[in-house]
């Protein structure tokens, strides 16, 4: 705990010192965070030109708007903030293919409550071990492009990035409900989508 708190003052006042204007400690903070920031960009932008970009831009707010971080919450999830955003602004702009409605893919039920057709198998919430084999990776990654920017980040952030719904619900600015809403929904869609391929029939 003792060394937590003293990693907690340093990173203070390297933020104190960047925010005084000090190059160097912006450099270092940069060094520090600049792979987590990409890894995240790439994670949701699936291009390495874009994550970079974003990664840029990130470290450009963070350079022309260090003053408005008051400590409320931690640097790491100011910047992780700041990161979404970024990437969900420019997945708003791309030209898009015609949208998947996510209801095709999601269980449908009898007045009784039994399953339409038989439900897929359980999803694992470690998203990293599924992607391990690549045709798998491509269709994961591929399914994950068709969810609105916004759920995407959330399946991204959770599953992904391993970060709790609180810590999620902070980045994105939504509630932890609305962040447990959002991940349960895009967790039905990518298993409608990805049913076959883990060797179930949709009837």
């Amino acid at each position: 705990m003792a060394t937590d708190h003293r990693i907690e003052e340093k990173e203070s006042e390297l933020i104190r010192q960047v925010k005084a204007g000090d190059h160097q400690a912006f450099e270092t903070l940069f060094t520090r965070y600049v792979s987590r920031v990409y890894g995240q960009a790439m994670g949701l932008m699936r291009n390495p030109e874009e994550a970079e970009e974003v990664v840029q831009e990130v470290f450009l707010t963070v350079y022309t708007k260090v003053g408005t971080f008051r400590g409320k919450a931690a640097f790491s999830t100011w910047l992780y903030r700041l990161t979404a955003n970024a990437a969900i602004t420019r997945l708003r702009k791309r030209k898009r293919r015609s949208e998947v409605p996510l209801d095709d893919y999601l269980p449908r039920f009898q007045e009784d409550g039994h399953h339409l057709i038989r439900p897929v198998a359980d999803w694992s919430d470690e998203l990293q071990k599924r992607i391990a084999d690549k045709e798998l990776r491509r269709e994961i990654q591929a399914a994950l492009d068709e969810l609105p920017p916004v759920d995407k980040a959330v399946v991204v952030l959770s599953d992904m990035e391993g970060l709790p719904n609180r810590e999620i619900a902070k980045i994105l600015g939504l509630t932890v409900p609305a962040v447990k809403a959002r991940l349960h929904r895009a967790r039905l869609f990518l298993r409608g989508k990805l049913a076959l391929h883990f060797g179930h029939s949709p009837t």
